[in-house]
């Protein structure tokens, strides 16, 4: 990456920056490869932060199974992350997961799970097993709530046999042959998946990321405290991909000595470190035995850490520095958070970064935790909150007494309670995905690069006012 005209003479946030075009020979998107480079197997840079309200097994598999990485939290007990683990790994990596409830279930259940909209769906089955048809979810738009789904569904006459997929264009052939927007996929009567239009386009564009046995690969965050050794073992026997030590202030002692107990076990699978935004915590961490360094102290929608502590460092230019670093010792860097449009997180792979962690922006889809709930406008949304807030502090430490959860919450800061809302339009974390990687991928046709490399060669960056990115953005239909 090179400026244009100008060097900058502050600290730079994606805001601040603007790619150039050059002269390029790429002519379509699709001739694009935005596989990063820091050996997590992913096919596109994108990275789903481990908040508890953001990265749950579902979207962590959604996640893999279009060529990302999902980042399960520390804050879930030992057993839930080994569940939750072992849970991607038995998910299909060609067809989706199905949303699964009861006959007996009512519309009001099915609408905590997913919105009313074309190409998704709910299948039921009994509490034995057996298969007792699906509803498409936008037949619960003119349900009553308290309607029976049993009494509502579609039989197998409507799913697909998995013998006759045999490639994701094949399957999107079928679907439309047979008129159906959304279907279960069954193999000898037992429902093995899902699958919808879009789903099975996607399919043809999308790499999933796999790992030898050709499951769903899955991260997994750890703190820095305790018995990190045995945790980390742990996580390892369980089929984890990648480790991430995690902690607000990565440049300290602490981190540097769990690094160095966890990289001396010699696991095999990359292992994360974080957060920090300087070359020399790079170089300490990198030194300590991290191949992939978390770069972002403040930049995220739920963190307050910048206006309570004044600590942290506009995001473009963390980024920029540390990735340099980073290549220097043969490291990859993450860049996590700021990101507000896919235009942050192509500037984030032009500044260096092998891949961009996302956290509020996945929040708001059907995959991530928690249930669906309506505002007084009807318009679906999940609670999101920051992991340093009262809320997840009391969830990391709820096995302490009274008194000393007490202490621990006293000074906690962040967000505890934020509703991000459902896009009608792209209520999935596959849907954001498409808009992402589109996005990003027309940034490389514009630099003429056709790989993550050629980008941070080739990418040509400006600095700009407010005025100018205020331009940029599309006004309202209608003025």
């Amino acid at each position: 990456m090179r400026f244009y005209d100008a060097m900058p003479q502050s600290d730079l946030t994606y805001s601040d920056v603007f790619l150039v075009p050059s002269r390029s020979d790429v002519s379509s998107r699709l001739d694009v490869s935005l596989a990063p480079d820091d050996g997590t197997g992913a096919t596109i840079p994108l990275v789903s932060a481990n908040m508890n309200s953001v990265t749950g097994a579902r979207l962590a598999a959604t996640m893999a199974r279009r060529g990302g990485l999902g980042v399960l939290p520390q804050d879930l007990q030992l057993q839930e992350l080994d569940a939750a683990i072992r849970w991607v790994k038995d998910q299909p990596t060609g067809f989706d997961t199905p949303w699964e409830l009861a006959p007996e279930s009512s519309v009001a259940d099915a609408l905590t799970l997913v919105p009313p909209h074309a190409g998704h769906g709910i299948v039921l089955r009994s509490a034995t097993g057996e298969f007792h048809g699906f509803i498409d979810a936008s037949a619960l738009a003119t349900a009553m709530p308290g309607a029976r789904l049993g009494d509502l569904a579609t039989g197998a006459v409507a799913s697909i046999d998995a013998d006759d997929v045999t490639d994701p264009r094949r399957a999107f052939d079928l679907m439309v042959a047979a008129d159906l927007e959304f279907a279960p996929v069954l193999h000898h009567g037992t429902v093995v998946g899902t699958l919808s239009r879009k789903s099975a386009l996607r399919g043809t564009l999308y790499s999933p990321n796999v790992d030898r046995d050709g499951r769903l690969r899955v991260a997994a965050a750890l703190g820095i405290n305790g018995d990190v050794e045995a945790k980390a073992r742990a996580l390892a026997a369980a089929g984890v991909d990648t480790l991430v030590l995690d902690t607000a202030h990565g440049d300290q002692e602490a981190m540097l000595s769990a690094v160095s107990r966890v990289a001396a076990l010699g696991l095999g699978i990359p292992l994360v470190a974080g957060n920090v935004v300087t070359a020399s915590a790079v170089r300490d961490l990198t030194a300590a035995g991290a191949t992939i360094i978390k770069v972002g102290v403040g930049p995220g929608a739920m963190c307050t850490t910048r206006m309570m502590t004044a600590v942290g460092r506009p995001q473009f230019s963390a980024v920029l520095e540390t990735a340099a670093t980073a290549r220097e010792v043969g490291a990859s860097v993450w860049a996590d958070g700021g990101v507000r449009y896919p235009r942050d997180v192509a500037l984030a792979l032009a500044a260096g970064a092998a891949s961009v962690m996302i956290g509020s922006w996945f929040a708001g889809t059907i995959e991530a935790p928690g249930v669906l709930e309506t505002d007084e406008n009807g318009a679906y949304f999940k609670e999101s909150w920051g992991m340093a807030s009262t809320k997840a502090v009391r969830e990391r430490f709820d096995r302490l007494d009274a008194y000393e959860l007490a202490r621990k919450t006293l000074f906690a800061e962040g967000i505890s309670s934020s509703r991000i809302q459902l896009d009608p339009s792209r209520p999935s974390v596959e849907d954001l995905i498409d808009m992402i990687t589109s996005g990003v991928r027309s940034s490389f046709t514009y630099a003429g690069a056709r790989n993550l490399v050629e980008f941070r060669d080739r990418a040509l960056v400006g600095i700009q006012s407010a005025a100018g990115y205020e331009e940029g953005k599309a006004l309202p239909v209608g003025w």
